[in-house]
């Protein structure tokens, strides 16, 4: 099962702003749904360990590439 966690990003940390198996809705996030926020990024974890993580692009950026660091 995959677990994705979305993360918020403010200039100086990260936090978890959704944690959950539900793809479209983590997918569906945009920094401006958030307070303070400059980006968004996403880990998707599978079996205990991280598959991918990319940044969670806006409508501007039209895309949610991943530029994976992990990949299995």
């Amino acid at each position: 099962m995959k677990i994705y966690v979305i993360l918020s990003f403010d200039g100086e940390g990260m936090d978890n702003v959704y944690v959950g198996p539900d793809e479209e809705k983590a997918l569906s996030f945009k920094p401006e749904d958030f307070e303070n926020c400059d980006a968004l990024f996403v880990e998707i974890w599978e079996d205990g360990e991280k598959t991918d993580d990319f940044r969670l692009e806006t409508d501007e950026g039209e895309s949610t590439d991943s530029t994976n660091t992990t990949q299995t």
